[in-house]
């Protein structure tokens, strides 16, 4: 009787340490963001914690190769969600060479149109690939396991001359960590998408329109709370990121990133917890 106890016990020993594995791997599923150093531009990378590949923009226009070399480092082998902020070409201006090197699933940009020879270039490239672009605008969910990805920006349509506040502005949650990735946006749409009330509060908040004092404003700052601001930026004549915008974040009490000075900046979210890591070129 006692051995039959014992045996029982053994087995349900057994049981118990063999099924510890997966819940120990579910656990410990990490979503990595990277904000590519590609100069004054804009190129995001995310690697949903369920494998799904995510690209935002693309930097400018012959940076395509440079973004791929970055991607294939990181083991992308195809992407499964590509968006386009905005036409300006320091944001779309590789995504066509991107999108000949990859295959990509779902392409997404705001309905808005530029005539420039970058924007030309992107629109050959998806209709090359037999893709159709998705209209990228506030209340738009992404399909992602694991996460709610949704714009939340342009709440409306702007003139076909207000680019920047065309962008299309992404909130990326999973579980307790919290990303808001601004594009160009500037006043008028970061003013609409708080009175839109629109999910803006991040941990982490990919700075709009490299630190241009149009954009980060006091009262979309005091919204997003952002503890992390990542400043995409390179040598310019704008004056990027400017003294006010700075200053800003100072009051904020964020802590700012900048790839100029810090390279290529990788967050990597547990879900409860965040870590960075940069790598000057």
């Amino acid at each position: 009787m006692k051995k039959t106890i014992h045996f029982i016990l053994s087995l349900l020993l057994l049981a118990t340490v063999f099924s510890l594995p997966s819940t120990s791997t579910a656990a410990t599923k990490t979503m990595k963001v990277h904000f590519i150093n590609v100069g004054q531009g804009d190129a995001t990378y995310i690697k949903m914690p369920n494998g799904e590949d995510v690209l935002i923009d693309g930097g400018r226009q012959g940076q395509g190769d440079e973004v791929i070399a970055y991607l294939k480092k990181q083991k992308v082998d195809d992407i499964e969600i590509l968006i386009s902020t905005h036409p300006d070409a320091d944001h779309l201006g590789g995504l066509d060479e991107v999108l000949k090197a990859y295959k990509v699933e779902s392409v997404y940009a705001p309905k808005v149109e530029h005539t420039t020879d970058a924007f030309k270039n992107f629109l050959r490239a998806v209709k090359a690939e037999k893709l159709t672009i998705k209209t990228a605008k506030a209340g738009v969910k992404l399909s992602v396991k694991g996460v709610t990805a949704k714009f939340v920006g342009p709440t409306k349509a702007f003139g076909k001359s207000d680019l920047n506040n065309w962008s299309a502005v992404l909130h990326v949650t999973y579980n307790k960590n919290k990303f808001l990735f601004a594009g160009d946006a500037e006043k008028a749409s970061e003013t609409d998408m708080v009175k839109a009330k629109q999910t803006l509060q991040a941990d982490v908040l990919k700075v709009g329109h490299h630190g241009a004092k149009t954009s980060s404003n006091t009262d979309f700052l005091k919204v997003v709370k952002p503890k992390h601001a990542v400043i995409s930026v390179g040598k310019n004549s704008y004056g990027h990121p400017t003294k006010d915008v700075l200053n800003r974040f100072k009051t904020a009490r964020a802590t700012v990133y900048r790839t100029d000075q810090k390279g290529n900046i990788v967050f990597t979210s547990t879900g409860s917890k965040i870590t960075i890591a940069t790598s000057k070129k």
